[in-house]
């Protein structure tokens, strides 16, 4: 028995544009629209608005775009590690044939029943005062030492390290690892604090940094503990909390004293640049060395003032000698007058009172005799006559020192009988 040739199977031959368009109109026939749930990964944001990223899960990945009237509806910023659900259309990109998932809303997995958990634990704790910003301290300025609780593994004790080495490598770090994420995470991150807050209590460390990267609101669930919370208020030292990004808040950030966006944040409130400390001692020294020839010109000036008041020593001779010429005429007058009022009294007396007015006149003649002593002692003329001599330079000014003098220079000394012309041949310095 014969058998007749089946013939072979010829499949239709597709162009790739219309291959892709059948593709994408099959998915939008059987599976539009759909509901994924996976984690943020590649999150990128051009300037056009779009959202553009990949969700993913041990199994596989898929390709997603959100286009920007979309992506403005959305309340928070995703990021790299998100665990999110989304809802869109499954489409074929034409241009290169890549699966993608059009994304019409976004929201992160499971956020409602862990916010409700933490906006009922926030204003619980609030009402007891915790988050009381008259209980929130200032930062030291120059820590001692500077305390650290975050994972060993995680990428915030990199930044943080980076950040103090920086910016204040004089300052020692005591870090005190602890997990940051899981079921036992909050436990281990208080009994890492109390170690801490035993070395604060000894003096040794000033302030401290809990920190640790972003993730989604299940990551950062440990820093949303209450025993954490507890844990951070009674801090010995000024505490500052940096968990996560920009946009998320713990329970932990309202009990600290301060708040930081993120983990190299936190380092650098606490680590004022060692390059402006230095400045600072620099400008220090610049106010107080303004300030020293300030005072040094000051009175430079009001010596100079002195100088001019003083005037040159033999107008003052001449005035003193003047005052005692003036003191010398009236003396004798007034001896007179006081030996003429004397006579008269002496007159008006018995004859019994001549004795003791001998005695009283011969007192007023010792008396006068001592203050002409005195006068003549005061007459500058006397310090000439012992062999001193008063020098002037050519400008009349009084010479007190050999510096002041250069050989060949004219001088005049004034004596106590005339003066002489001098003419210096070498100085010499004591």
């Amino acid at each position: 028995m014969s058998s007749t040739p089946v013939p072979a199977f010829s499949p239709r031959i597709w162009q790739v544009g219309a291959l892709c368009r059948a593709v994408a109109e099959f998915l939008d026939a059987r599976l539009n629209p759909v509901a994924v749930r996976g984690e943020v990964s590649g999150c990128s944001r051009p300037s056009s608005g779009h959202l553009y990223f990949s969700l993913k899960d041990p199994q596989g990945q898929l390709r997603c775009a959100m286009f920007r009237r979309a992506a403005g509806l959305l309340d928070f910023v995703p990021r790299d590690g998100d665990l999110v659900e989304v809802q869109g259309r499954l489409t074929v990109y034409e241009p290169r044939g890549d699966l993608q998932l059009v994304v019409e809303s976004l929201r992160r997995a499971g956020q409602g029943a862990w916010y409700e958990r933490f906006v009922q634990l926030k204003a619980r704790l609030e009402a007891e005062g915790l988050f009381d910003p008259a209980r929130k301290r200032p930062l030291p300025a120059l820590p001692r030492a500077i305390g650290l609780v975050t994972s060993t593994g995680a990428a915030a004790l990199h930044d943080v390290a980076t950040a103090l080495r920086r910016r204040v490598p004089h300052i020692p770090v005591v870090l005190a690892p602890a997990p940051v994420q899981g079921a036992q995470a909050a436990g281990e991150l208080v009994r890492a604090l109390d170690s801490l807050y035993r070395q604060a209590e000894a003096g040794r460390i000033d302030v401290i940094l809990l920190v640790r990267g972003g993730g989604s609101i299940e990551d950062l669930w440990s820093f949303n503990e209450e025993v954490l919370a507890r844990a951070v208020v009674r801090s010995p030292v000024p505490l500052v909390c940096g968990v996560g990004h920009e946009t998320d808040f713990t329970i932990a950030d309202f009990c600290a004293d301060l708040r930081a966006p993120t983990p190299t944040a936190a380092a650098e409130l606490v680590a004022q640049p060692r390059a402006e400390l230095l400045q600072a001692l620099q400008d220090a020294d610049d106010r107080l060395r303004a300030a020293i020839l300030r005072r040094l010109d000051s009175a430079a000036q009001r010596l100079d003032q002195a100088t001019g008041r003083l005037g040159r020593p033999s107008v003052r001779l001449g005035h003193q000698q003047r005052v005692l010429a003036q003191l010398g005429e009236r003396l004798p007058h007034a001896v007179r007058l006081r030996l003429e009022r004397a006579q008269a009294e002496l007159a008006a007396r018995d004859s019994g009172c001549a004795a003791a007015l001998a005695r009283g006149l011969q007192r007023q003649h010792e008396r006068l005799h001592r203050a002409g002593l005195r006068l003549e002692l005061l007459d500058p003329r006397l310090v000439l006559q012992r062999g001193y001599a008063l020098i002037t330079d050519e400008q009349g000014h009084v010479v007190c020192r050999a510096a002041q003098t250069r050989p060949g220079q004219p001088l005049r000394a004034t004596l106590s009988e005339g003066e002489v012309d001098l003419t210096v041949s070498r100085p010499r310095l004591l």
